[in-house]
C-alpha cells in the first residue's frame, strides 16, 4: 500500500517544524508552545500538534522532507523561518547539543 504524500500548507509545515524544535530536548515548555500558538490559529496549532505527537522521530523527518519540496521558499522566507526556529531553541537561554544536532539536520532538509 502506497502512502499518500502529506499536503500541508506552508503554515502547517512551519508549525510542525516549530514543534520539532520545541521537542528537540524531549521537553516542550509552556513558553515554547505559547510562542508557536501565537504564530497561528488555534485550530491549525491543534491539528499539527496532534499529528506531531502521533508520529515517531523517524516519521517526523520523513514527513518534513516530503512536504518541504511541495513549496517554493524564497531565501527571505527561509531566513525568517530560521529566526523563528532560533527563538524556540533559545527560549530557555541555552542551545543544547540535541537542539544543535536538530538545527544541522533541518538545515540539510530546508536547503
Amino acid at each position: 500500500m502506497k502512502h499518500k504524500k502529506p499536503d500541508w500548507t506552508k503554515t502547517e509545515l512551519q508549525i510542525y517544524i516549530m514543534l520539532l524544535c520545541a521537542n528537540a530536548d524531549k521537553t516542550e515548555t509552556e513558553e515554547e508552545l505559547e510562542m508557536i500558538q501565537n504564530s497561528t490559529s488555534k485550530i491549525t496549532f491543534l491539528k499539527m500538534y496532534k499529528k506531531f505527537h502521533k508520529h515517531s522521530d523517524k516519521k517526523r523527518f520523513k514527513k518534513i522532507d516530503a512536504v518541504i519540496h511541495n513549496h517554493d521558499y524564497s531565501q527571505m522566507e527561509l531566513a525568517a523561518f530560521r529566526r523563528e526556529m532560533y527563538k524556540i531553541f533559545f527560549s530557555d537561554n541555552r542551545f543544547s547539543m540535541l537542539e544543535e544536532r536538530l538545527d544541522v539536520t533541518l538545515d540539510n532538509i530546508l536547503y
